[in-house]
């Protein structure tokens, strides 16, 4: 291998004895009784993909497929999808009725808009569905190595496989398919396989094939191979299989220790050869990849309510014109006079007969419908995609949520939920992994009573803060201060953060307990799973454990003079300190059992043979089933090992305790045959069988002491405990708490902490609520949670203690629900799945827990620390940037719908629109859209150093006070009398004035022409008011649409008249060279902004929100003075009792309190 240039080797060995419990044989249970029957019925000819019987089954092939679309479907299935939105059908059905005479305007004019704005959306959903469809054809076309007859294995892409084919997977590959495990590399056909991609776990499972198949380890051994096997039919549960396996006319019963399922990855195995079991969405990946749930913005569900009050608004405004257009219409031609002579009632058609008023009067109303349909902005929706996909790319570039240690940036899954980070009321959060690293380290330790370990732990820090002074820690030598950054500088190795010169760099054989030392460490380097790995250029040895706390121990031996450096099938090497001759030496342990970790045992023993002879029981466990196991004469230590484990435990450290026992060889040889028995049963009771052979041996222990190692908390993750005045409520996570648990005690410790917060009043004091998963479960009873939610909201702080993944999204779903509020959950497991989907919004950490959670969630970042920055800056920006957006949306199609009102008004309602076709059509296209664009990418009310520094301006998306209906019904109300000022002000200034040099008054073309010019300045200039942050983009989209409008008319005006219309000419000759349109432009704009921009300086100057004063801050250079800053801070739009600020104010009434004392 060297010549191969491979600098790495691994020592390999056969694990049949390493893993005697977790790969024992397979075994006949109950649920194979069922097989053949329903749910049962799947059948595979194994080396026989292409046999008749197989064909017969019909079973799927391997292409995978997640994209929403295909080439047939897009067209209908995409346009389903935009015309579910009630405004794109609205817009569908007056394009429609455009065709009939009703129509006030050309049908051309109507459709091309509409064309244009769903065809930008469906270009877009086109986009993201053919990257996805990228992926799949990258996953699809991906290589393996299947069997073609002859004990001959050649690449075949992995769509192409089927049900029945044999292959062969090499190491560090994905598994194409659900396959049984038939042979590996390995003796007994045990293989290695990472799970990152199924359920988030790092820590690598060990699989076993069949005794049976084991021997086939060469390709040619799979000439002429023949099975039939008959399992279980698809379905979507990760961690069961059954099945069975008929060969050579025997039958052998399948577990899911022999299903290798599908985008998991092979590891520390050369190769394994399997049978194609599941394919494609047959697969238990696929079946458990459902679809994420549909997730809108409470900002996107309110625009659609404010849709519907449009809708409501233009059929109020049609039928009240229909109504008077009948009236006017019957009244028109009485005794040989024709009131409205120019609309020829003597002869008109029915839409102007005085004889068939009322049909009149209806026909009017659907022509009205069509004509006020302007006042609902067709570009609203693809404008708000557009910007929300721009505010991503925002998202994901932003260089300060980037975590270069990984190469990881932040990744905005969706777009749809952008202001939704600007509106967060409650966080629930994951801890390992999300607020922690999930890196471990040795940083104490407790052998012989004596408790080891300098190093000193971020929440030892944070108390020492608490109490102002600076944590000291005593030595036997010296005083030594300590700090975070000289401890950081100090730790070199990863995983070890220990500092203790009593026993460092071989001290240890000065102590009085040498000998106890010596067991303990010697424990550490040999009760364990761990993998060497040794490095052939510097022999520096790196470690490759299932858990970080394996290899954490592991380092901590070898880094205190215990290493262990090789593994054999049954034997283990470790380099130790001689207490004889005080010379290193190595020292072979041979490996007999390993009893494994698990869940229900929370212990793990090896039983090895030292090269004296004596057969030793090596354990470590947690507290609670440890110290029962002791002996009467194994408890020398016990008292101060449990005040320690108390002690590292208050320090936020993980512990376990560590103890041993000598067995003789009688005892051994009857335990070696009953768990040799046990493990080759093939009763159902098999696992009660070993689980009781194993609690024989695993008894009167030795006490050697205990580890405490710190899952640290990630960089950013603020540490605030104690705080004057937090209460804790309840410890219900405490053992005498969890023993006692009952519905009953639980909902009375529910009263009895609302009833402490009644007393309190409700803000005096900040209260902290603890409880434990099993409290929890009654909890969320249906007849206690609302009680339960009302105490937990009532707290600062809510920690909820082994909660299992499903009451993690049953919380998450009782608080949405509860409060009504959005709440947004975070988290980096496979386990945290459920508690993101819940959620409005799901944040994935892209941590070391795999990338489940992460393909789950909304948004993707790399750490914890990087929430504060997407929330407070990015999600502030967002919201106030949608919130704007859509408000001036509606404001300027008010303002231009409502004039064409007036007009038919001042008209009799005659259904004659004021503009042209083609400036009704590009009014929201061209002349309106590019600014509210640009404000919704660019614009910022403060900066991202100003939402840092001030938190507290986030109160103003959580309290929606940027989006409130008085806020909306106010830019309305704008629009209104803004369409009042234009229309009253061109009509009068227009109406008895001679317009050019003829002494010509205007006519339609020119005074309409003249109302669009002021609202297209207006609507712009508007934009310029109310944006906070002016960029050169801003300035350019601003000019450019203005300029456009005036291009748009001139050459539109060339056209011939039969396109151009009322139109043709009429800028060129009328309204250009005429002096009074320039003026009435000036005037009509001056007088219709006037009374916003005096609104505006008038609620800056005396009522400024809370982003006003912080700009009066920054104005005024006072963003450095405390004292005024904390002036700001406390005018904020309402007290809070949660969280930072709720211990903050608490901290400041304690001061206050305890000032007249001093």
């Amino acid at each position: 291998m060297a010549g191969n240039g491979i600098k790495r080797r691994r020592r390999r060995i056969q694990l049949s004895k390493l893993y005697t419990l977790t790969c024992a044989q397979a075994c006949f249970k109950q649920d194979h009784s069922q097989i053949g029957g329903p749910g049962y019925s799947r059948v595979v000819f194994c080396n026989e993909p292409d046999s008749p019987e197989a064909d017969s089954r019909n079973y799927c092939d391997n292409y995978v497929r997640t994209t929403k679309y295909t080439l047939a479907t897009f067209l209908p299935k995409s346009l389903f999808e935009q015309f579910r939105r009630v405004a794109n059908f609205y817009f569908l059905v007056t394009g429609i009725l455009s065709f009939t005479a009703l129509a006030p305007y050309t049908a051309a004019s109507a459709i091309v808009p509409l064309l244009f704005v769903i065809g930008a959306t469906m270009v877009k959903e086109g986009v993201e569905d053919w990257r996805r469809k990228k992926q799949d054809i990258e996953v699809n076309n991906r290589k393996v190595k299947v069997h073609r007859g002859d004990g001959n294995f050649d690449s075949k892409e992995w769509k192409t496989l089927s049900v029945g084919d044999l292959v062969k997977v090499e190491k560090n590959e994905f598994f194409p398919a659900d396959l049984v495990l038939l042979s590996s590399s390995y003796e007994d056909a045990i293989c290695y396989v990472e799970t990152m991609n199924l359920d988030g776990e790092t820590n690598l499972k060990v699989k076993q094939g069949l005794e049976v198949t084991s021997s086939l380890r060469e390709e040619l051994n799979f000439k002429g191979f023949e099975a039939f096997v008959k399992c279980e039919d698809p379905n979507a549960n990760l961690y069961s299989f059954v099945g069975t396996m008929e060969l050579k006319g025997a039958k052998y019963p399948l577990s899911p220790q022999q299903l290798l399922l599908r985008d998991s990855k092979l590891r520390n195995t050369d190769f394994i050869f399997g049978a194609v079991i599941f394919t494609g969405h047959d697969t238990k990946v696929i079946q458990n990849s459902t679809d994420p749930p549909s997730k809108r913005s409470m900002i996107e569900k309110k625009m659609d309510k404010i849709i519907y009050l449009m809708f409501f608004m233009v059929v109020a405004m049609a039928f009240l014109g229909s109504v008077i257009f009948g009236v006017t219409t019957r009244n028109d031609f009485k005794d040989g006079v024709m009131k409205r002579w120019y609309l020829r009632p003597d002869s008109s058609s029915i839409f102007f007969d005085p004889k068939r008023a009322p049909v009149a009067a209806v026909y009017h109303f659907l022509t009205a419908v069509m004509l006020y349909s302007y006042f609902i902005p067709i570009s609203l929706y693809v404008s708000i995609e557009i910007v929300k996909v721009l505010q991503s790319i925002f998202i994901n570039q932003d260089i300060h949520m980037y975590y270069e240690e990984a190469d990881k940036p932040a990744r905005a899954r969706t777009s749809n939920l952008n202001e939704e980070l600007g509106q967060v009321d409650t966080i629930l959060s994951d801890k390992t992994g999300t607020l922690t690293c999930n890196s471990m380290e040795f940083i104490k330790c407790s052998v012989a009573g004596t408790a080891y370990g300098r190093g000193v732990t971020e929440v030892e820090m944070a108390m020492g803060r608490r109490k102002g002074r600076p944590l000291v820690l005593l030595s036997n030598f010296n005083d030594v201060e300590y700090s975070k950054e000289s401890i950081a500088e100090e730790a070199t190795v990863k995983g070890f953060n220990f500092r203790d010169e009593r026993i460092m760099n071989g001290n240890w054989v000065t102590e009085t307990h040498a000998d106890v030392i010596q067991k303990f460490f010697r424990l550490l380097a040999v009760c364990h799973t761990v993998i060497p790995e040794v490095d052939e250029d510097t022999e520096k040895i790196s470690y490759e454990a299932e858990s970080p706390d394996e290899a954490a121990f592991v380092i901590a031996a070898r880094e205190l003079g215990f290493e262990f450096f090789n593994r054999t099938q049954t034997t283990i090497s470790v380099r130790e300190l001689d207490l004889v001759t005080g010379k290193r030496v190595e020292r072979l342990y041979k490996v007999l059992n390993v009893l494994e970790f698990n869940s229900t045992r929370k212990r793990m023993s090896v039983i090895v043979q030292d090269e004296d002879g004596k057969l030793l029981l090596l354990c470590k466990g947690a507290d609670n089933v440890m110290f029962e196991r002791l002996s009467k004469n194994g408890r020398e230590f016990e008292e101060e090992t449990r005040d320690h484990v108390n002690e590292y435990a208050d320090a936020g450290l993980r512990t376990l305790i560590l103890a041993y026992r000598e067995l003789d060889e009688n005892e051994y040889k009857v335990f070696n045959e009953r768990i040799s028995e046990a493990k080759s049963s093939v009763s159902a009771d098999r696992e009660s069988l070993i689980e009781e052979v194993t609690e024989k041996v695993e008894k009167d222990l030795i006490l050697l002491g205990a580890t405490a190692v710190e899952d640290k908390l990630q960089n950013g993750i603020i540490i605030n405990l104690e705080t004057p005045e937090i209460h804790l409520l309840e410890k219900t996570g405490e053992k005498d708490a969890i023993a006692k648990a009952s519905k009953e005690n639980v909902l009375a410790q529910i009263i009895n902490g609302k009833a402490q917060l009644k007393y309190s009043g409700g803000n005096s004091d900040a209260f902290a609520l603890i409880i434990d998963g099993k409290s929890l479960a009654y909890a969320l009873d249906d007849d206690i949670k609302h009680i339960f939610l009302e105490l937990a909201v009532g707290c600062a702080s809510v920690i909820c203690c082994r909660s299992s993944p499903k009451q993690k999204a049953l919380v998450t779903r009782l608080v949405k629900s509860g409060n009504g509020k959005t709440t947004l959950a975070i988290g980096d497991g496979a386990n945290d799945v459920g508690m993101l989907q819940e959620a409005d919004i799901g944040i994935g950490i892209s941590g070391v827990e795999g990338m489940q959670a992460v393909m789950s969630s909304d948004i993707a970042i790399a750490q914890f620390r990087y929430l504060e920055r997407l929330l407070l800056v990015h999600g502030h920006w967002c919201y106030r940037r949608i919130s704007t957006m859509i408000c001036y949306f509606f404001y300027k199609n008010i303002t231009f719908g409502f004039t064409l009102f007036l007009y038919e008004a001042y008209t009799t309602f005659s259904a004659t629109p004021a503009y042209n076709d083609w400036f009704l059509s590009l009014y929201n296209v061209f002349f309106s859209s590019l600014p509210v664009i640009a404000l919704g990418v660019f614009d910022q009310d403060v900066s991202a150093r100003f939402c840092l520094k001030f938190p507290l301006l986030y109160q103003e998306g959580v309290q929606n006070v940027l989006f409130s209906w008085k806020r909306i019904l106010g830019w309305m109300f704008n629009g209104f009398y803004s369409a009042v000022i234009i229309f009253y002000l061109c009509k009068s200034s227009l109406q008895t004035q001679a317009f050019n040099n003829e002494g010509k008054t205007a006519g339609r073309e020119i005074l309409g022409s003249t109302m669009y010019t002021c609202i297209v300045w207006v609507v712009n200039l508007q934009m310029a008011l109310a944006i906070s942050y002016f960029t050169l983009i801003q300035h350019i989209v601003i000019w450019i649409s203005i300029l456009v409008w005036y291009f748009f008319i001139a050459v539109y005006g060339e056209l011939p008249s039969r396109i151009s219309t009322g139109a043709y000419r009429v800028f060129v000759e009328a309204l250009a060279p005429s002096l009074s349109y320039w003026v009435v432009t000036l005037l009509v704009a001056v007088s219709t902004l006037m009374p916003y921009f005096i609104y505006s300086a008038v609620q800056m100057r005396f009522f400024p929100m809370y982003h006003g004063m912080i700009q009066w801050l920054r104005y005024e250079g006072q963003c450095n003075d405390p004292e005024y800053c904390d002036m700001v801070r406390q005018r904020s739009i309402r007290p809070t009792t949660v969280g930072f600020t709720a211990r903050l104010e608490a901290k400041k009434r304690s001061v206050r309190r305890s000032e007249p004392e001093s």
